[in-house]
């Protein structure tokens, strides 16, 4: 399906325009990681950065990128000899704006994105799209004081960018459908898998994260082991557990993710005090040697934190003993009841379109044929029944209306059409 898929409606025949050239706008991990998918397809790739020092670092992380040879195990010059005259590392707001597609990878922080389009929205040229890659932020409010909302929508990597092949196409409310167009043909000319998703705060991959992360950290606090959480998820098929996840994506940008989400549904949310003592400690993962784990060992690999039993210690409820199949379902119950959400909110046009972004953006086991695919082998009367253990958690794991009346029914996920 998604070979053909143009990102649009039935019936809808809006052109995607021709791009020959993108801006990326910050130079962190992700930026760099965009400019490089970009310039590995012979686009003309703009990189910019407020800070000279990230800008430098930026560019020579995309030019080792782009000229790296598995033949030769290195860098290859011929490479770089040939992709280094479209690679262009600016400080010119006039030079970002001259492109076709500017696609904003700054902080996740409304007011600093919104800034961003201030500047540079008046020099853009009247065709060109501007995207984000928020990752949580709803692209209709960043679009908010935009003078043409409808060439703007959001294109959300996943870190990173170099392994990850999902990317979400996010539509705000005045987005217009050549934008989305657009958006999916560029996705797709630099190898990645794009699902248009509607907006929303989390969008698709993480609101369906965060009920993930959310419960390993609940667990944490009563008794569970960071060893028993990972195992369980491990064993169920996930290519690592949500505690070595929230050090791969960084503990600051865990909790600026969580806070949004938690703005959003207060009711499902639990604002855990761990995050906020961890980037208090100055822990924020693998970026800075340790988090929930110690990466400071000669091979950097992932080592117990002697630190973190403190901060856990603190905030300890009455510790309880988990079986492994608890920890199974308080890990991957929340995720099915929030996807029966997405789709009563309309967020995804078709049912595959979660298991897809949860296959290719989480790492969802793909023999289990992705979330709904598995809620379908179990069917809808067993999950409710699996649920009634967690009812005492309140609103998060209590069965949504869809998911009794599936039950009620036997109705199967897979059986619903596409949109």
């Amino acid at each position: 399906r998604n070979k053909r898929d143009t990102g649009l409606a039935p019936g809808a025949a809006a052109e995607p325009r021709a791009l020959n050239s993108v801006a990326v706008i910050g130079a962190g991990i992700m930026g760099a990681g965009i400019a490089e998918a970009s310039l590995k397809r012979k686009l003309a790739v703009t990189l910019t950065d407020a800070r000279q020092d990230a800008l430098l670092h930026g560019a020579r992380s995309v030019m080792e990128g782009v000229s790296y040879s598995k033949q030769k195990r290195g860098p290859d010059v011929q490479r770089a000899i040939e992709f280094a005259p479209l690679l262009n590392a600016t400080a010119a707001d006039s030079e970002v704006a001259a492109c076709d597609l500017i696609i904003e990878a700054v902080v996740e922080n409304i007011d600093v994105k919104r800034d961003v389009y201030q500047r540079l929205e008046p020099q853009l040229q009247e065709t060109a799209i501007l995207a984000s890659n928020t990752s949580t932020i709803p692209i209709t409010r960043l679009a908010e004081k935009l003078v043409r909302p409808e060439q703007f929508c959001g294109i959300h990597f996943f870190n990173p960018v170099r392994k990850m092949q999902l990317v979400e196409v996010i539509r705000g409310k005045k987005t217009s459908d050549a934008t989305i167009a657009t958006a999916v043909a560029y996705a797709k000319r630099i190898g990645k898998m794009p699902i248009v998703v509607n907006d929303g705060p989390g969008f698709l991959v993480n609101r369906l994260l965060l009920p993930y992360l959310n419960e390993s950290l609940e667990l944490l606090l009563e008794g569970a082991t960071i060893e028993s959480i990972e195992r369980a998820a491990k064993k169920f098929g996930m290519p690592l557990g949500p505690v070595a996840l929230f050090d791969m994506v960084g503990i600051d940008t865990a909790m600026y993710a969580g806070r949004v989400m938690w703005e959003a549904f207060p009711d499902r949310i639990v604002a855990s005090p761990i995050l906020p003592a961890l980037v208090k400690a100055g822990m924020l993962g693998q970026k800075t040697g340790s988090g929930f784990f110690s990466y400071q060992g000669k091979k950097g690999r992932a080592e117990p934190n002697p630190k973190l039993r403190e901060i856990i210690d603190r905030y300890k409820r009455a510790p309880q003993e988990f079986t492994p199949e608890q920890l199974t379902a308080r890990l991957f119950l929340p995720i099915l009841l929030e996807a029966t959400r997405i789709l009563d909110d309309k967020i995804v046009r078709d049912v595959r379109d979660i298991d897809l972004g949860l296959i290719f953006g989480l790492g969802f086991p793909p023999f289990k044929g992705g979330l709904l695919f598995w809620a379908d082998t179990l069917g809808a009367a067993k999950v409710v029944e699996m649920l009634k253990p967690l009812e005492h958690l309140g609103a998060r794991t209590k069965p949504t209306a869809r998911l009794l009346e599936m039950a009620k029914t036997g109705a199967k996920f897979y059986d619903q059409p596409a949109v």
